[in-house]
């Protein structure tokens, strides 16, 4: 297996989007203002492709093998965060969207995994971990010395590899009303 892990571009969005979807799940209608499936994958589609909110291809990593995307990382700074979100706001009160808060995910002294999904085939070879291994190496050369995520309470196995990564949880967090725990990697 010879997986590279790259930048994502725009082009990317048909192999991103649907693994963006399965790991935020119905985050993604927040984030879109969008309640079908079709309208929530066409405006995830939009937002990847432009450079201005956390879900851009600029925030995005894919891993690949033979030129087929294997996993994705969503990755930014949590400062960042205050203005891409802004920005998404804006958007969603533009299309007079029904939901349009949009929930800090991260201090502003963190790099901040937003997103890690691996595409269903591709589960169980360690690609999940690179794309981890990775942001941590990017939050190394960018000086940064916290990289976080949230992982939901209830999923024990996520949290429990986590920790097997060096992640320590820092203080309960609240997404869209659910409870999560806040993890942290000192680097």
């Amino acid at each position: 297996m010879s997986i590279t892990i790259r930048q994502a571009q725009p082009q990317d969005a048909h192999a991103v989007v649907p693994l963006i979807m399965d790991a935020i799940g119905d985050i993604a209608n927040r984030l879109t203002g969008e309640q079908t499936e079709e309208a929530v994958k066409r405006e995830l589609s939009n937002l990847f492709k432009r450079e201005d909110n956390r879900h851009s291809y600029l925030n995005t990593y894919v891993a690949i093998e033979d030129e087929h995307v294997l996993g994705i990382l969503v990755y930014y700074n949590g400062e960042q965060a205050i203005e891409m979100d802004a920005n998404l706001v804006k958007w969603l009160k533009a299309k007079n969207a029904p939901s349009i808060i949009i929930d800090q995910e991260a201090h502003e002294d963190e790099y901040y995994i937003d997103t890690v999904c691996v595409t269903s085939e591709a589960r169980g070879k360690g690609i999940g971990t690179l794309l981890l291994q990775y942001a941590e190496e990017l939050t190394k050369q960018r000086g940064f010395k916290k990289l976080s995520l949230n992982v939901e309470n209830q999923k024990e196995n996520a949290r429990r590899l986590y920790e097997r990564l060096g992640f320590v949880i820092t203080e309960p967090w609240s997404i869209i009303d659910e409870p999560f725990h806040h993890m942290v990697k000192q680097i």
